[in-house]
């Protein structure tokens, strides 16, 4: 049995969780302290991919980093690096579709947040950063982590988006879901159900994680 699949799905999902863990806390807490208007308006665009097919992120990924578009056709000529049909190019498309998830959660978890203990730290004289790591982290910690386990979850079992934009090539680009589909289009019934049982046990594992996670977020608050 080729481990490949299982390898670059991992990989592909271990980097789009460090992506989407950074860049959804980034949104999360400067955008939890807007106004509420502007709030409503950037969560709509933010969380879009969520509610969107997953074919029509992959179209709109393909209509900016194809190499005919004008993204993709200036990276290629500035660089020679085609960004699509790589194995890289599904990170793409595993960033956008789990960056709702991690953005939500970040986001719910900070404005759970008492602001009286930052503006406690503030009066000790504490900048910001060390606020922010070491007191708003730890009291929004389980909610973060809850959403980062979600995130890799989502990247791990993406389909759509990632078939339209990174193809299927077996030993380059090929992801557990691709070839999932690949073996069933093909009549590999037995191949498909063996890399069915892989996803089932590591989605069980990642509910698992979620929902203790929740439940220790339970019991601190009790």
């Amino acid at each position: 049995m080729d481990w490949y699949p299982l390898y670059n799905s991992l990989r592909i999902s271990a980097i789009s969780t460090v992506a989407v863990f950074f860049l959804g806390l980034l949104a999360a807490y400067y955008i939890a302290r807007l106004p509420r208007l502007i709030k409503g308006v950037l969560d709509v665009v933010l969380t879009l991919p969520l509610v969107l097919p997953p074919t029509v992120v992959g179209y709109l990924l393909l209509r900016l980093l194809g190499p005919n578009r004008v993204l993709g056709s200036w990276v290629l000529e500035q660089f020679g690096v085609k960004m699509v049909m790589t194995w890289w190019s599904a990170i793409f498309a595993t960033v956008v579709v789990a960056f709702p998830l991690m953005y939500r959660t970040a986001r719910g978890a900070f404005e759970s947040f008492d602001e009286t203990l930052a503006d406690a730290g503030r009066t000790l004289g504490l900048s910001g950063s060390y606020i922010f790591w070491r007191v708003r982290m730890p009291f929004c910690k389980q909610g973060i982590l809850a959403g980062t386990v979600l995130a890799f979850a989502r990247a791990l079992g993406e389909y759509g988006a990632t078939s339209m934009i990174a193809g299927y090539t077996p030993g380059r680009t090929a992801t557990i879901s691709t070839t999932v589909y690949q073996l069933w289009r093909t009549g590999d019934d037995a191949g498909a159900t063996r890399w069915v049982l892989v996803n089932l046990a590591i989605s069980a594992v990642v509910l698992l994680a979620v929902n203790l996670l929740e439940s220790r977020q339970r019991g601190g608050k009790r």
